[in-house]
């Protein structure tokens, strides 16, 4: 019942040609590109420290063993860059430097037998997020082409530190799809209607998602290509999003992902190739509302792969210097949701220069093992509850310094009671910025 309820709004997304642009709606976009006249340069960027009671590793018999451990850490800095080469022909770029940059490569070497060669220097990562050459043409029809964010979800259609209240992404977005997800392909969007029936929509075709790269713990998230220098192409991943916003301060949205055939992209053509196909479906719905007292926040995914045991067996044997986990089983069926409700104290006092003060409390589900074809079973310590309570301070509207405690119980759906292992607990401190720092 679910996958044909997947299946119909699938379809209606995909005749409605749906979706919310990378970086905002549509609209917002288009608007923006008047903020400048030739060039634009910013940045966005996070750093949080954390206060754990938990160690390392979750899978022991009880879940994590108790153990105090703090972590400091730049989840990410990332430059960005928008150029006009005339008004109607625009180039964007972003680059992101995620824990510090990189020092790693992975190679393929055809010539050694296909064998994987990696060599690190040091954590992190270097990636292009956003490389693309869009033509404005009318509102309701537009053009995008390059490397672009793929607007599945909450987070990855607004992935600026200010747009969650939590020091990090909410993990119902984060656990089992990549964040910040992005692949290179072509894109049509636009905004049509108006008074309560106003929409953004958008439709991708891009390079999908490679199956190597699914595992037990994180499902497809692992699965984003970038490894290598071409990207595997074969079976295409299309994308679909739409979005209402036809009451003022509220917008909802739904969005489809879907390949034919992620095993035709792995490292190697003939991994899966005498297994049949490994489809791929990903709905999702998300919504805000925002006024001047309140921000509301909720968001739901469901994720379905096929022929998952041909997928489990193969994955149990890629090569042990392969860059993959090869954790197994990959489940099914996934689903995650979530919702954060925030209180602005500063527009309550009314006092003259008072800051943006929020109070939030979150709640979130995510089980990236929800069904498991058999004969394998799901693992309960990665189904999750998680609330979280916390405090965003804005004292300038781009700059964040956020605070928070969260509890994740393990084993469990309820919102409240005990999970079948032990709990993870942790307090973080952190503050992020975004802005435009010069416009010519």
């Amino acid at each position: 019942m679910i996958r044909k309820h997947i299946r119909k709004s699938a379809a209606f997304a995909i005749a409605a040609i749906a979706a919310l642009t990378a970086q905002d709606a549509a609209s917002q976009q288009l608007a923006d590109t008047t903020g400048y006249r030739k060039f634009r340069f910013g940045s966005y960027a996070e750093a949080v420290a954390a206060f754990k009671d938990y160690g390392i590793n979750r899978f022991q018999a009880d879940g994590a063993s108790r153990e105090h451990r703090n972590t400091i850490s730049i989840p990410r800095f990332t430059l960005g860059i928008d150029y006009k080469f005339t008004p109607k022909w625009i180039l964007g770029a972003e680059i992101e430097f995620e824990a510090g940059g990189t020092g790693m490569a992975v190679e393929l070497e055809n010539n050694e037998n296909g064998e994987y060669e990696t060599e690190i220097e040091k954590g992190g990562e270097v990636a292009l997020e956003q490389l693309h050459i869009t033509r404005l043409i009318i509102p309701e029809f537009n053009v995008r082409v390059g490397h672009q964010v793929i607007p599945v979800g909450l987070t990855n259609a607004h992935h600026e530190p200010i747009n969650f209240f939590g020091t990090t992404r909410p993990e119902s977005q984060t656990s089992m799809i990549p964040s910040t997800w992005h692949a290179t392909g072509i894109t049509v969007f636009g905004t049509f209607g108006k008074g309560y029936g106003v929409f953004d929509y958008e439709a991708m075709v891009v390079a999908g998602l490679n199956a190597n790269g699914f595992d037990r713990d994180e499902w497809v998230a692992g699965g984003k290509q970038g490894f290598f220098e071409d990207d595997n192409f074969t079976s295409p991943g299309y994308v679909a999003r739409l979005d209402w916003r036809g009451v003022p301060g509220l917008r909802t949205g739904v969005s489809f992902y879907y390949c034919n055939n992620a095993g035709a992209n792995a490292d190697k053509s003939q991994t899966y190739s005498q297994y049949g196909k490994i489809p791929v479906e990903i709905f999702t719905w998300d919504a805000q509302y925002k006024n001047k007292y309140l921000t509301a926040r909720a968001d739901l995914t469901y994720g379905h792969i096929g022929n998952t045991k041909a997928l489990n067996e193969r994955n149990n044997r890629l090569p042990g210097a392969s860059p993959y986990s090869r954790l197994t089983p990959v489940a099914k069926n996934t689903l995650s949701y979530g919702a954060e409700l925030g209180f602005n104290f500063g527009n309550v006092f009314s006092i003259a220069g008072c800051p943006t003060l929020i109070p939030f409390g979150r709640y979130e589900y995510y089980n990236p093992q929800k069904s498991v074809a058999k004969p394998y079973t799901p693992d309960n310590r990665l189904e999750v509850s998680k609330w979280m309570v916390g405090l965003n301070w804005f004292p300038l509207p781009n700059l964040v310094v956020k605070a928070d405690y969260s509890m994740r119980q393990l084993g469990t759906n309820k919102v409240f009671g005990k999970g079948l292992y032990n709990s993870e607990n942790e307090f973080s401190i952190g503050v992020a910025y975004v802005g435009w720092f010069f416009k010519k």
